[in-house]
């Protein structure tokens, strides 16, 4: 008689049973939500300082496990799918550094607290949310990124809002949901020509389906930003002293802002965001130096090019006097997006590992069976591009993952592709920066200086959108085989 172990028995039972494995392709993801759940009631809103990391790699371990033991998934496929899902990520993880880098120089060269100055005297407190909602949603819609809205004017609007009293939620809610409107309907962004392209859908059709549930869901959007605004009584620091220390500490100058306007040009002329980010970091360094030399002599203790260093890489605090002067004029350089990269890297492993293991794809089989009629298509469709972010921490692969998953299904029930397309958008698009682990959520949280959980009940575009798409759907606002 043969000695058979234990697993090698478990194995052979689910070699005769599919359904099984299916459904064990559940614990990988019941191990993550578990990890990530106690991490945020253990260490709160520092949670992404580490207890996350690991707690992806623990669930990166637990899909491993399960992957050898339901379909003997080789350790090589595992690093090699690993590898892959990094690779992908590097370019983002340049540009978050490269924003880091931004960070430091365009506030203390005077760039930031010269938007900021002007801002709070021209954006008054009641109008202030629903304005700089507008404001990210044009710049959006013109630069293509919501990622460049939100490390740039973002950043002076967030600033102006803590001048104004506002809460941090409601600042960043307002930037955000503006940045991802503007970023949805723009023909320059990634994203858009992504979700149209991988669907086989024309860019422009793509974006004019779009606005049926777009539009709405953003007017909404205002409405509430609106309402707010009126309602809040805000008790700011948007007095004389304010403006006076902030007028003291820096030499503010509306030539400063000719390097935000530099930015925009380039931008529009669609440079690479690498390059654009460079050159925008590059050029407020020399204005930096030239501009505000007591500073970094103070940052340096003389040597203009020690502190220029420091400013682009490390930790700056310039003391004003006024504690939320100082808080606000703090930055961290490229230093402080580690955190980040570390987060985005971890989250790749775990992307990978789901993949390559087969367990993200169990996971979309069971969700079609579930998919009837038209209204639960698109809630699936929604729902899948929520649960990639989620899994894949990567906007740009759920939308291809839901894209490739879904197109068969739309074109076997005579759906056209446009209406896969904006649902991706719906669902992948605009979800992503409300998942902390995700690479968007990462991305707006660090540049802006909010936790994602702090800003998550105030983006109501972003989770409104996904709801709107499905109610469309449900109220019979979706038709077959018509022709764009």
């Amino acid at each position: 008689m043969h000695y058979r172990s234990p697993c090698t028995t478990f194995a052979a039972k689910l070699e005769r049973n599919k359904d099984m494995k299916k459904y064990l392709s559940l614990i990988p993801f019941a191990a993550l939500i578990a990890l990530i759940a106690t991490c945020v009631s253990v260490f709160g809103t520092d949670a992404l300082d580490g207890a996350t990391q690991v707690s992806l790699l623990l669930a990166s371990a637990v899909c491993a496990l399960v992957g050898y033991l339901v379909r003997r998934v080789k350790w090589e496929a595992l690093e090699r799918e690993m590898t892959a899902k990094i690779s992908s990520c590097m370019p983002s993880i340049i540009i978050l550094l490269l924003i880091g880098a931004i960070g430091g120089t365009w506030m203390v060269s005077g760039i930031v607290p010269t938007m900021i100055y002007y801002g709070v005297q021209i954006l008054r407190p009641e109008w202030f949310l629903v304005s700089s909602s507008l404001f990210c949603a044009l710049v959006s819609v013109m630069v293509g990124s919501s990622w460049t809205t939100v490390a740039t004017i973002g950043v002076a609007l967030m600033g102006i809002g803590r001048a104004h009293g506002f809460d941090d939620g409601w600042v960043a809610g307002s930037i955000i949901t503006g940045a991802y409107f503007g970023d949805k309907l723009s023909p320059l962004s990634d994203t858009t020509v992504l979700a149209s392209s991988v669907s086989g859908t024309p860019l422009f059709t793509h974006i004019r389906y779009m606005m049926k549930t777009t539009i709405p869901t953003f007017c909404v959007s205002l409405l509430i930003f609106l309402v707010a605004g009126l309602l809040m009584k805000v008790e700011g620091s948007s007095d004389v002293g304010f403006l006076s220390q902030l007028n003291e500490t820096f030499m503010i100058s509306p030539w400063l802002l000719l390097v935000p306007v530099l930015t925009g040009v380039m931008i529009a002329r669609r440079w690479p965001a690498m390059v654009v980010l460079f050159l925008a970091s590059l050029m407020a360094a020399i204005v930096a130096v030239v501009w505000q030399p007591t500073l970094i002599a103070q940052i340096a203790e003389g040597s203009w090019y020690e502190g220029i260093m420091k400013v682009i890489y490390g930790s700056t605090q310039i003391q004003t006097g006024i504690p939320a002067l100082d808080k606000l004029v703090h930055t961290n350089g490229m230093a402080g997006m580690m955190p980040t990269v570390w987060l985005i890297i971890c989250a790749q492993v775990f992307g990978g590992v789901v993949t390559a293991t087969g367990v993200l794809r169990d996971m979309m089989e069971m969700l079609l069976r579930f998919v009837r009629g038209t209204a639960s298509l698109i809630a699936s469709t929604v729902l899948t591009g929520i649960f990639c972010n989620i899994a894949m921490a990567d906007q740009f692969l759920s939308i291809i993952l839901t894209s490739s998953l879904f197109k068969d299904v739309y074109r076997e029930r005579g759906y056209e592709t446009r209406l896969l397309s904006r649902t991706c958008e719906d669902g992948a698009t605009v979800t992503s920066v409300l998942v902390p682990w995700n690479t968007c959520g990462l991305v707006q949280s660090t540049v802006l200086g909010v936790a994602t959980l702090a800003y998550l009940p105030y983006c109501f575009f972003n989770y409104l959108s996904p709801v709107t798409s499905v109610i469309v759907a449900a109220t019979g606002g979706i038709k077959k085989e018509v022709k764009s």
